[in-house]
């Protein structure tokens, strides 16, 4: 059958890029089915409420200063070991809409453990609608995609195998959900040493929670244990700022 070919759009050499890289790292999934119902009712009660994608970016980054291997990333070079930063930088994935197609493009939020839900609701949002090029992490991402194969996937090669730059030009973990069209991915990929899931949630708080972690870096018996510790930071001090939410809406002092 005679077809057409097809170029390859700079949001499709970014996407292919990311999966050369991804592809290498022995990736592990492990799942928890979370009953989050007092985090549910938290946020019910607020008439503006914060985005889930927020609320589980600062629950995971909670759990990362708890937990030290959240915050390691197997470095190649200047030879192969691990590398620890002091606090999380959050990757996370969005659809936007760039000329006549779907980008899935990255934005980061450094030391999401130190902002309020509040706050990365906001700059989750300004990323989702501030004009595409106008985002400086989409602009400079499109514009690499400019550039050979080889170039591009030199740089994130040294990017990703530099440790002291890791984080900078990548995050410390990655999200990427489909949960608010009613979908979840079961393996999706990413070079980072986590990536964070989770499907619809239910109205009664019920919510499948799936942790992909590097197997270089840690062993599962420790995600189980950090799943476990996550369901008790989102119900525990998560669900507490999201009341306070609430209290501060209801004060007009």
């Amino acid at each position: 059958m005679r077809g057409r070919a097809v170029p390859l759009s700079r949001p499709r050499r970014l996407v292919g890029d990311l999966m050369a890289f991804s592809i290498g790292v022995p990736r592990v999934t492990v799942q928890r089915r979370m009953d989050l119902t007092p985090l549910v009712e938290a946020r019910r009660a607020l008439e503006q409420r914060p985005s889930w994608t927020a609320i589980f970016v600062k629950g995971y980054a909670l759990l990362a200063q708890e937990t030290r291997e959240f915050r390691r990333a197997y470095v190649k070079l200047p030879w192969p070991r691990l590398y620890e930063y002091p606090e999380s930088v959050a990757a996370i994935s969005h659809e936007r809409d760039y000329l006549d197609e779907k980008a899935v493009l990255l934005t980061r939020i450094k030391a999401p453990a130190r902002r309020s839900i509040t706050e990365l609701t906001a700059l989750i949002r300004e990323a989702q609608s501030t004009p595409v090029l106008e985002v400086g992490e989409f602009r400079q991402a499109l514009t690499m995609a400019r550039f050979p194969a080889p170039i591009r996937r030199l740089v994130m090669g040294l990017g990703l195998n530099l440790g002291r730059q890791r984080a900078n030009y990548f995050g410390t973990f990655h999200l990427s959900v489909y949960s608010g069209l009613g979908a979840e991915s079961f393996n999706p990929l990413s070079p980072l040493t986590t990536l964070l899931n989770y499907g619809p949630i239910d109205p009664d708080g019920l919510v499948n929670v799936r942790i992909l972690y590097d197997h270089r870096v840690m062993d599962g018996a420790t995600v189980a244990r950090a799943l476990d510790r996550f369901e008790a930071i989102l119900n525990g001090p998560v669900a507490a700022e999201v009341q306070a939410l609430s209290r501060t809406a209801l004060d007009p002092g």
